[in-house]
């Protein structure tokens, strides 16, 4: 049903209801008014008939001559006019005028006007304590006014409210329905346009003019809403499909390598189960750095995975000196013979998500600790953290071969090895995720004195304007995208 038809049917509807509640108002009014001057002529004549009416009791308390009696009751009835008198005295009653008839009951005093129902008829009765200074002269008068004439004009007020009702329903439908229709023009205008899109096969978009009218226009501005981010997130799947391609091409190379390997080395032990000694404990020791290789490849791509799922309801208030210090005990037990030290001011606290914050300083660690020595010696890695204004600045430093200034960005895109390297390619890969998840940056320079490197993170403390974001980047597809371009880097030429 169109919206034109339903407005015509609530507003068909709806009118009636408002004329008949409209008549019944004035229905009550009108005979309020009619009654108000019913009872204020009722009140007229009570107090013009009633000297009339007690001369007429003290006649007939004083056994006067009928004619003085009969005199009496004429001039009672004459000053009553066109209202019905009924005067009840100790020694009788007498009538009048229009009234009901004897036998209808009567209230036992009406001081104020009432309505009285007898035979088929409506009545305004209106009743008053007559009395006089001889003993004798007591009585109460009642005067009657018809109610008929108030009942036929209300009756005229009702047949002319239902009939304006029963009118109003059809004529208002049919102005509601072509108000409504020619209103709804611009919305049937912007269905017809929005109707004949497709994003799945036409690039064509809602192009809509402004029609002053509030609802259209915000709903074409939704539509247009929406139809940009189906063409954002069509967009970005394709990408994230190419690129997952590329990734599993990638993957796949990588752990082929490995693979390969240990099946060269298991067909050796089985194909000469007889090989011993010095041979045999090579091929083995293959096997478990290829095991080793392997299992730190799974263990990257997990931790990458866990990075590009983590929400923003998983990051808090972090006190980064106690992640390095942890991370740099762990690693100073497993890398007995490499010399680390470590400087951390405390209490410089971080928002962010400790799981990621320990996998950054770990990789960052390990990197150093595998590549930072040099021919014969073993490795030596410090580790300082400190405030930078608004900021904590983690350094660590080795005192490796060094990387060649057009090599540092490239050193964080996934699978990048240095040739002989047992890593996985993927530690400074997730180290530059976490960086991008906490709003930080990271930089890859030369080691101040002597050969070596030197990486710095920056990280905004809590108390700075942007560690307290409870958002992440959008930029959340490192599972299958390479950071070839980080724009959260700071790349050094010198």
């Amino acid at each position: 049903m169109r919206l034109s038809t339903r407005i015509a049917l609530a507003v068909g509807a709806a009118v009636p209801v408002l004329v008949l509640a409209t008549g019944w108002l004035l229905l009550r009014l009108v005979a309020t008014d009619l009654h108000d001057q019913q009872d204020a002529h009722l009140r007229e004549r009570a107090a013009t008939v009633a000297k009339d009416a007690r001369g007429l009791l003290r006649a007939s308390a004083a056994d006067r001559s009928a004619a003085v009696e009969q005199a009496r009751q004429r001039r009672l009835f004459t000053s009553a006019l066109d209202v019905g008198v009924r005067l009840i005295g100790p020694d009788g009653t007498f009538t009048g005028g229009p009234q009901p008839d004897a036998g209808a009951p009567l209230p036992p005093s009406a001081p104020v006007p009432v309505t009285l129902r007898a035979d088929g008829h409506s009545w305004r009765i209106l009743s008053t304590r007559v009395t006089g200074a001889r003993p004798g002269v007591r009585g109460t008068l009642w005067l009657f006014a018809s109610d008929t004439a108030a009942d036929t004009q209300l009756r005229l007020v009702r047949r002319r409210a239902v009939s304006v009702a029963l009118l109003a329903a059809p004529l208002s439908g049919l102005l509601a329905w072509g108000v409504a229709a020619r209103a709804s023009r611009p919305l049937r205008r912007l269905q017809r346009r929005a109707s004949g899109l497709d994003p799945r096969s036409s690039p064509t978009r809602l192009d809509h003019t402004p029609t002053r009218i509030a609802e259209v226009d915000d709903l074409a501005h939704t539509l247009q809403t929406v139809l940009a981010r189906y063409d954002e997130q069509a967009g970005r799947t394709a990408e994230a499909l190419a690129t997952a391609r590329s990734f599993a091409a990638a993957a796949s190379h990588e752990l082929r390598t490995p693979l390969m390997s240990m099946q060269t080395n298991l067909e050796i032990l089985t194909g000469h189960p007889e090989l011993a000694g010095t041979d045999r404990d090579e091929v083995l020791h293959d096997l478990r750095r290829e095991h080793a290789r392997l299992l730190g490849l799974l263990v990257m791509l997990r931790d990458l995975g866990r990075g590009d799922l983590v929400e923003a309801d998983a990051f808090g208030p972090v006190d980064l000196a106690d992640v390095v210090e942890a991370s740099t005990e762990e690693q100073r037990r497993r890398h007995p013979h490499a010399r680390l030290s470590g400087r951390c001011v405390p209490g410089l606290r971080v928002h962010g998500w400790e799981p990621g914050l320990r996998t950054v300083v770990d990789n960052l660690l390990v990197n150093a600790l595998v590549h930072g020595h040099g021919e014969g010696r073993p490795a030596q890695v410090e580790v300082s953290l400190r405030a930078s204004g608004t900021d904590v600045l983690l350094v660590v430093d080795d005192q490796g071969p060094g990387i060649p200034p057009e090599l540092r960005t490239q050193v964080f895109e996934r699978f990048r090895r240095r040739p002989g390297s047992p890593g996985s390619g993927l530690g400074l890969t997730l180290v530059a995720q976490q960086i991008a998840l906490h709003r930080g940056q990271i930089r890859v320079l030369e080691r101040p004195v002597g050969p070596g490197t030197r990486i710095e993170v920056t990280l905004p403390l809590v108390n700075g304007t942007q560690g307290e974001e409870n958002t992440l980047p959008l930029r959340r597809n490192w599972m299958i995208a390479a950071a070839e371009r980080p724009q959260e880097f700071d790349k050094d030429d010198s």
